[in-house]
């Protein structure tokens, strides 16, 4: 064979071969502290995606019904007495949205584990679980992994512990989950691997039994404040920042980011301090002074938005919520003026009330998020969402639940997407700078 011949060949199998490793969407190719973000919905997710487009309307409305458990417990955290030696919650009430790719033990095991940032602890499902997904982690396997017993100091961070009042056991503890879930786990020590990065002897639950099926398939990771959590167990590695970019539900593949660490953050971005709940450390708190709808600033009384840590009032950033909630005047004030601004009539879709003819939506004023030194002027594609036949525009947002301890405002995911919002610990500043992700 003639050596041009030979040449066409060989450049032909190597264009075949980087065109094939560029457009698969699935390839997640993580970058030194850069990880790649999904939907848990989509496309190289391995729970399950919907099958058709036309569904994800529905997929976001049924879990948007499911939210008000997750802010009933975010409330709940917040409204209880303060304890002398403040505990992380370590559990979320419904499934969290976005997973990303990490590797539990040596060596790694390959987990999708749900973000949260209103959760500290990390717990994944172990061999031999009960009523766990067939994914699991097998401890058995890996020449780093130590289940640990109760005299170590991680044993007291976490509630539910179940330990020996004479002697020495292991640190076993219990949760609630879901409202119709619970699960035990042991404490755990194992090697975390994130994209390039190795975290040693990382603190979690392996997962032994589980009652319900709320549970995220395989396993969470906390991106909360309190000291279990992946920010405070990473040390000096990340000097506790992190970032990430949402991409949108309908976004199938791993277009979403979560950044660890100073370096690679965006520099030019507008901040606002983030606050201290001394009882309830784990949760992200800014302090939100305003709304306005178009060019109205919505007359909201002062002390149904004023941070409060004797009660936990105020308003979080929370990465688990779909659709942010806003206690009941605060919901109503926005949605009445929202509805002075468009062409009614008005109907229902599952959990949003105020759903118009989306020929309405062109006039349909946009919301701002008005923050401390901060102001969050929502996209469209952030403060609206379609019926699945595209003929109804609703607001994408909704009242908190209606009982005594909901005095929690909570910004969610969706109003978070195609935005990058970077946690800064250190220095208690949260930013905010537009990103297109998807």
């Amino acid at each position: 064979m003639e050596l041009s011949s030979v040449l066409a060949i060989l450049l032909f199998l190597f264009l075949s071969t980087s065109c094939n490793a560029a457009f698969d969407p699935c390839s997640a190719s993580n970058s030194g502290s850069d990880l790649s973000v999904i939907h848990i919905y989509g496309k190289c997710s391995p729970f399950n995606p919907p099958k058709s487009a036309s569904s994800w309307v529905n997929t976001v409305i049924h879990m948007a019904l499911s939210d008000s458990k997750r802010v009933s417990y975010l409330s709940s955290l917040v409204a209880q007495k303060p304890t002398k030696v403040p505990i992380a919650p370590g559990q979320v009430i419904n499934i969290g949205n976005y997973v990303l790719r990490a590797k539990i033990g040596t060596p790694g095991q390959l987990m999708f584990m749900v973000l949260d940032t209103s959760n500290d602890a990390a717990w994944i499902p172990c061999n031999g679980c009960a009523g766990c997904s067939s994914t699991m982690f097998a401890p058995n396997t890996s020449s780093t992994y130590k289940s640990l017993d109760c005299s170590v100091p991680e044993c007291t961070q976490v509630s539910g512990v179940s330990c020996p009042t004479v002697g020495s056991g292991s640190c076993l503890f219990n949760r609630s989950y879901g409202g119709d879930s619970t699960f035990s786990a042991t404490l755990s020590r194992d090697t975390l691997t994130l994209g390039n990065d190795v975290i040693p002897n990382y603190a979690f639950g392996c997962v032994n039994s589980v009652s319900g099926r709320s549970l995220p398939p395989q396993g969470l990771l906390g991106l909360g404040r309190g000291s279990m959590s992946l920010p405070s167990q990473s040390g000096s590695l990340y000097s506790g920042v992190f970032s990430y970019c949402l991409p949108s539900f309908k976004s199938y593949y791993f277009s979403g980011s979560l950044k660890l660490g100073p370096l690679g953050q965006p520099k030019a971005i507008k901040t606002t301090p983030l606050l201290r709940n001394p009882h309830r450390p784990s949760l992200y708190y800014v302090n939100l002074t305003g709304i306005s709808v178009g060019r109205v600033n919505v007359h909201i009384a002062p002390e149904l938005l004023a941070f409060d840590p004797s009660t936990g009032a105020g308003t979080i950033i929370d990465s688990g919520t779909v659709i942010t909630r806003f206690v009941q005047p605060v919901y109503n004030a926005i949605r009445d003026e929202f509805k002075k601004q468009v062409t009614g009539p008005f109907s229902s879709l599952g959990a949003f009330d105020t759903c118009f003819a989306a020929t309405n939506e062109e006039v349909a004023p946009s919301i701002t998020l008005h923050f401390t030194e901060l102001d969050l002027k929502l996209p469209t594609e952030n403060s609206l969402i379609h019926s699945s036949s595209g003929s109804l525009a609703c607001l994408a947002m909704a009242a908190a639940p209606s009982n005594v301890n909901s005095v929690l405002n909570v910004i969610a995911n969706l109003q978070q997407q195609n935005l990058r919002i970077l946690f800064d610990s250190v220095n208690s500043r949260l930013g905010i700078a537009r990103e297109l992700c998807n």
